[in-house]
Protein backbone atom coordinates (compact mmCIF):
# COMPACT_ATOMS: atom_id res chain seq x y z
CA UNK A 1 0.00 0.00 0.00
CA UNK A 2 1.05 3.26 -1.23
CA UNK A 3 1.81 5.65 1.96
CA UNK A 4 1.90 9.26 1.84
CA UNK A 5 5.35 11.09 1.98
CA UNK A 6 4.75 14.51 1.04
CA UNK A 7 4.01 17.11 -1.67
CA UNK A 8 4.79 19.18 -4.65
CA UNK A 9 3.89 22.72 -5.32
CA UNK A 10 4.94 25.38 -7.33
CA UNK A 11 4.98 29.02 -5.55
CA UNK A 12 6.51 30.38 -7.90
CA UNK A 13 9.78 31.14 -6.00
CA UNK A 14 13.47 32.08 -7.07
CA UNK A 15 16.55 30.74 -5.64
CA UNK A 16 20.22 31.60 -6.15
CA UNK A 17 22.17 28.97 -7.31
CA UNK A 18 26.03 28.36 -6.38
CA UNK A 19 27.28 30.98 -9.79
CA UNK A 20 24.31 33.65 -8.80
CA UNK A 21 22.01 32.82 -11.13
CA UNK A 22 18.33 32.77 -10.33
CA UNK A 23 16.38 29.61 -10.97
CA UNK A 24 12.54 29.26 -10.82
CA UNK A 25 12.02 26.09 -8.82
CA UNK A 26 9.17 23.78 -7.77
CA UNK A 27 9.38 23.31 -3.60
CA UNK A 28 8.60 19.72 -2.58
CA UNK A 29 8.07 18.32 0.89
CA UNK A 30 9.03 15.20 1.76
CA UNK A 31 9.20 13.86 5.22
CA UNK A 32 9.44 17.20 6.59
CA UNK A 33 12.43 18.16 4.80
CA UNK A 34 12.45 21.01 1.78
CA UNK A 35 13.73 20.08 -1.58
CA UNK A 36 13.96 22.07 -4.84
CA UNK A 37 14.07 21.23 -8.34
CA UNK A 38 14.45 23.62 -11.00
CA UNK A 39 11.51 24.15 -13.46
CA UNK A 40 13.47 24.43 -16.43
CA UNK A 41 15.05 20.80 -15.50
CA UNK A 42 11.99 19.22 -14.61
CA UNK A 43 10.38 20.44 -18.37
CA UNK A 44 13.51 18.55 -19.91
CA UNK A 45 13.43 16.10 -17.87
CA UNK A 46 9.63 15.41 -18.23
CA UNK A 47 10.56 15.22 -22.00
CA UNK A 48 12.79 11.89 -21.89
CA UNK A 49 16.06 14.18 -21.77
CA UNK A 50 17.71 12.12 -18.40
CA UNK A 51 17.47 12.87 -15.21
CA UNK A 52 16.48 15.54 -12.70
CA UNK A 53 18.60 16.83 -9.68
CA UNK A 54 16.76 17.28 -6.44
CA UNK A 55 18.10 20.02 -4.64
CA UNK A 56 18.43 20.93 -0.81
CA UNK A 57 16.58 24.49 -0.48
CA UNK A 58 17.52 27.24 2.26
CA UNK A 59 16.08 30.18 3.00
CA UNK A 60 18.71 33.06 4.51
CA UNK A 61 16.88 35.89 3.16
CA UNK A 62 16.19 34.63 -0.29
CA UNK A 63 15.67 31.06 -1.14
CA UNK A 64 19.43 29.52 -1.95
CA UNK A 65 20.26 26.07 -3.87
CA UNK A 66 22.02 23.75 -1.67
CA UNK A 67 23.94 20.34 -2.43
CA UNK A 68 21.85 18.13 -4.70
CA UNK A 69 20.40 15.30 -2.32
CA UNK A 70 18.96 12.90 -5.14
CA UNK A 71 17.70 12.48 -8.51
CA UNK A 72 14.32 11.98 -10.58
CA UNK A 73 13.55 10.52 -13.77
CA UNK A 74 10.26 9.71 -15.74
CA UNK A 75 8.93 6.06 -15.07
CA UNK A 76 9.65 3.41 -17.26
CA UNK A 77 5.99 3.30 -18.09
CA UNK A 78 6.17 7.34 -18.37
CA UNK A 79 3.13 7.31 -15.72
CA UNK A 80 5.46 8.88 -12.64
CA UNK A 81 8.12 11.05 -11.36
CA UNK A 82 9.95 8.64 -9.52
CA UNK A 83 12.36 10.55 -7.06
CA UNK A 84 15.40 8.78 -5.56
CA UNK A 85 16.67 10.41 -2.62
CA UNK A 86 20.33 9.80 -1.28
CA UNK A 87 20.06 7.91 2.46
CA UNK A 88 15.89 8.73 2.74
CA UNK A 89 14.67 6.25 0.37
CA UNK A 90 12.43 5.84 -3.23
CA UNK A 91 9.22 8.26 -3.91
CA UNK A 92 7.15 8.79 -6.39
CA UNK A 93 4.64 11.17 -7.89
CA UNK A 94 1.70 10.83 -10.74
CA UNK A 95 2.83 13.05 -14.04
CA UNK A 96 -0.82 13.96 -14.63
CA UNK A 97 -0.99 15.80 -11.56
CA UNK A 98 2.91 16.69 -11.83
CA UNK A 99 1.97 18.56 -15.34
CA UNK A 100 -1.19 19.92 -13.41
CA UNK A 101 0.65 21.76 -11.06
CA UNK A 102 3.21 23.02 -13.63
CA UNK A 103 0.78 24.40 -15.63
CA UNK A 104 -0.92 26.12 -12.35
CA UNK A 105 -4.37 24.18 -12.46
CA UNK A 106 -3.56 22.44 -9.27
CA UNK A 107 -2.10 23.91 -6.53
CA UNK A 108 -0.27 20.59 -5.06
CA UNK A 109 0.50 17.20 -6.27
CA UNK A 110 0.91 14.27 -3.53
CA UNK A 111 4.09 12.50 -3.33
CA UNK A 112 4.14 8.82 -1.50
CA UNK A 113 6.85 6.43 -0.79
CA UNK A 114 7.32 3.43 -3.00
CA UNK A 115 6.16 0.35 -0.66
CA UNK A 116 8.88 -2.13 0.51
CA UNK A 117 10.72 -0.71 2.18
CA UNK A 118 11.30 0.89 5.41
CA UNK A 119 9.80 4.20 6.70
CA UNK A 120 12.70 6.44 7.45
CA UNK A 121 12.32 8.78 10.49
CA UNK A 122 12.79 12.63 10.06
CA UNK A 123 16.10 14.29 11.21
CA UNK A 124 14.70 16.09 13.81
CA UNK A 125 12.66 12.41 15.56
CA UNK A 126 15.77 10.78 15.13
CA UNK A 127 16.87 9.75 19.04
CA UNK A 128 20.20 11.17 19.84
CA UNK A 129 23.33 8.99 20.63
CA UNK A 130 26.00 9.48 22.97
CA UNK A 131 28.39 9.18 19.89
CA UNK A 132 26.79 12.08 18.41
CA UNK A 133 26.79 14.95 21.05
CA UNK A 134 30.25 16.21 21.61
CA UNK A 135 31.89 17.62 25.00
CA UNK A 136 32.15 21.36 24.28
CA UNK A 137 34.34 23.17 27.43
CA UNK A 138 35.72 26.07 28.35
CA UNK A 139 38.79 27.67 30.22
CA UNK A 140 38.25 29.98 32.32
Amino acid sequence: MMQKAGYIQRTGCSALDCDGRMHEVIEMYILGIRYAIRLADLVRGLSGHGAIQVEAINREWNNYLGTTCGLAKVSASGKALNIGLFGAGDFTVSLATLRAVIYKKQRLAVIVMIPGQPVPQPAWRAPRTDEDQQLVSAAV
